[in-house]
């Protein structure tokens, strides 16, 4: 009988442990499950310099959608009076983006001590606008008549267009009589070579119809002279005579002739009763005396050889301009009707008595446009107030209601350049951007069923792209332009036509490249479609290369704008940055902000694109996908 086995039971106690190693695979996972896009996004966001690029793009299309809407500045009818502001953003006086601008070896107004800046402002207004003005201690001398010049000396000369004739300058005709002590005082330059000539003989004369009375024979004498005409007239057997005086130059085979005269001066007594005539057709002030353009002038003397100045005497000066006072400032008087006074009276911004009259005028907010009334009119039957004439700031007659400010400055047509720069922005980014999103689609499409079925349909899909690809892009713009107008439409088919060429060659790459990998003959092998290993296998794993040089598709197509726009074949009919550009090019020398702002905002534009594909190149390669 076999012996009945002994049943062990095992407790728990009776096992031990081994770990071999130390690592516990059995642990559950820490990390969270996640998508493709959540794992992209944290691998975006890792990246710094592209954060801070999307950010900046971020900021530039906000404001090229906030800044034409909300900003009342004028960017459609042009004031030419506005044009050339200097960039403001602190008050004048401070130094840096203040809107002022420094000028250099401007001509100086002695007589009213402000700069030579023609007629369009007032000496008051410029006086007022004035933040620093410093003028030469010593003048400069110049052989150009200015109206700013004094002294110098009067060039009469011989001119070879004359055939050699004798270079003649005579005076208005004047009466001179023994009895009223005349007199011809003349100072002359002694100075040779002036304007490569050299100095010549020359003869002073009365000159009464055909009869000359010489005064001073043909001479090289340069020392002053001094001639009694009286004394003249005697020896010629005159009591009276009315002449013109006479200055003549004898030519020379040798070149041109000239003499130097600094003064010469007619005088009399002073009970004669032309002594004020006399004293116009003297020569007092050369420049003076050149400036006088009127041939009506009594002080006109006319010229059968050339006439100029040499060595007149011109101060410059280097001065600050606050460009907003000078525009802004005191207005003009302007007329008011009674009912647009009644407004402001009852809205709390003055208070005025037409009975008392213009003193009785008070001022009590700065809301009011006028700040001093001068005048007002009273209608005849009713004795009832008809209008005012006030004065105010510059600006309330220009439609603002403070003085404004524009951060970049204004054009040459007086538009606020920051709400034109991002206006013609939005334009040109809208212009960019439809042309992106045509070309990637299509690029896409294109590019995707080339590489993936590769062999003939390869070939002639490629064929076409290379004859199309061939054609220089400004050539088709050009012609598209020609046929179609400058229109928005027309620059995006344009654009479109040859645009998609380059996603569709970096698409077909991506496909050969990966259409042959593992997974993508697994996929197939187990049934999928065409369309599914296209778009579902290949085509995620190409995203990152193409899409980092598409988005640079944006810039681009503003950057062909701007080129063309420079070229005369911008976009026409609505704000563009480059026809923008294309204007304001013509004054970076003087007016470099009207540039540099906008070539700021466009270089931001580029980089913040760059960084910004950079980024999406490397959260949406999948390669990297999970890793830190």
């Amino acid at each position: 009988m076999a012996e009945a086995k002994e049943t062990r039971v095992f407790r728990e106690d009776d096992f031990v442990l081994i770990q071999k190693d130390k690592r516990v695979t059995d642990k559950k996972l820490d990390t969270k499950p996640t998508t493709f896009f959540k794992d992209a996004l944290k691998r975006f966001r890792k990246n710094k310099a592209s954060v801070a690029g999307s950010a900046i793009l971020g900021i530039l299309i906000l404001l090229t959608i906030l800044v034409p809407v909300i900003s009342t500045k004028n960017i459609t009818s042009v004031s030419t009076k506005e044009a050339f502001l200097a960039p403001k953003l602190f008050e004048a006086g401070t130094g840096f983006w203040d809107g002022t601008r420094k000028y250099r070896r401007v001509v100086y107004d002695r007589e009213n001590e402000v700069p030579a800046l023609g007629e369009k402002y007032t000496v008051e207004a410029i006086k007022a606008a004035l933040v620093k003005i410093t003028v030469d201690s010593e003048p400069t001398r110049i052989d150009t008549a200015s109206s700013f010049g004094q002294g110098g000396m009067v060039v009469l000369a011989t001119d070879a267009a004359l055939d050699n004739k004798n270079a003649l300058m005579f005076s208005k005709a004047a009466d001179f009589n023994v009895n009223g002590n005349y007199r011809l005082d003349v100072t002359f330059g002694n100075e040779d070579g002036v304007s490569d000539s050299s100095l010549g003989e020359y003869a002073i004369y009365l000159m009464a119809g055909e009869e000359k009375i010489l005064l001073r024979d043909f001479s090289r004498d340069y020392n002053p002279l001094s001639v009694d005409i009286g004394e003249v007239l005697k020896t010629a057997g005159h009591d009276s005579l009315r002449a013109q005086v006479v200055f003549e130059v004898k030519s020379s085979a040798a070149g041109f002739q000239y003499i130097l005269i600094e003064s010469a001066v007619i005088s009399a007594d002073g009970a004669v009763a032309n002594a004020e005539e006399l004293a116009e057709i003297s020569i007092m002030d050369a420049t003076e005396f050149i400036n006088v353009s009127d041939i009506g002038s009594l002080s006109y003397w006319s010229c059968t050889g050339r006439k100029g100045i040499h060595d007149s005497l011109i101060y410059y000066c280097d001065y600050t301009l606050d460009t907003y006072a000078l525009v802004y400032g005191d207005a003009d008087v302007v007329v008011y009707p009674a009912s647009e006074l009644n407004s402001w009276i009852e809205a709390g911004y003055c208070s005025y008595d037409y009975k008392v009259g213009p003193e009785s005028f008070v001022k009590l907010t700065d809301d009011c446009p006028v700040d001093t009334v001068v005048d007002q009119q009273v209608m005849g039957i009713t004795k009832k107030l008809s209008n005012i004439s006030g004065r105010g700031w510059g600006y309330r007659k220009l439609g603002y209601d403070k003085m404004p400010k524009f951060l970049f400055g204004t054009d040459t047509s007086g538009f606020d350049l920051f709400k034109r720069s991002f206006a013609g922005l939005r334009t040109s980014l809208i212009l960019g951007l439809c042309t992106a999103i045509f070309c990637f689609s299509f690029g896409l499409i294109w590019g995707s069923i080339s590489g993936y079925f590769g062999g003939n349909v390869d070939i002639w899909m490629e064929r076409f792209c290379e004859i199309l690809g061939g054609v220089p892009w400004i050539v088709v713009m050009t012609i598209c332009i020609l046929h179609l107008g400058n229109n928005f439409f027309t620059f995006v088919l344009a654009l479109c036509l040859t645009g998609w060429i380059g996603t569709a060659s970096r698409t077909r790459t991506q496909f050969y490249r990966f259409k042959g990998r593992e997974y993508v003959l697994a996929s197939r092998t187990l049934g999928s479609s065409d369309v599914r290993l296209i778009f579902k296998h290949i085509l995620p794993n190409s995203l990152g290369t193409i899409v980092t040089s598409s988005v640079l598709m944006i810039p681009s197509g503003i950057f062909s704008e701007a080129t063309l726009a420079y070229l005369n074949l911008g976009l026409q009919g609505r704000q563009s940055f480059g026809v923008m550009m294309s204007n304001n090019q013509p004054y970076l020398g003087v007016y470099p902000n009207l540039v540099i702002f906008p070539a700021v905002v466009m270089a931001l534009m580029m980089i913040s694109f760059n960084l910004f594909g950079n980024g999406l190149r490397d959260a949406l390669n999948p390669v990297l996908k999970g890793s830190e």
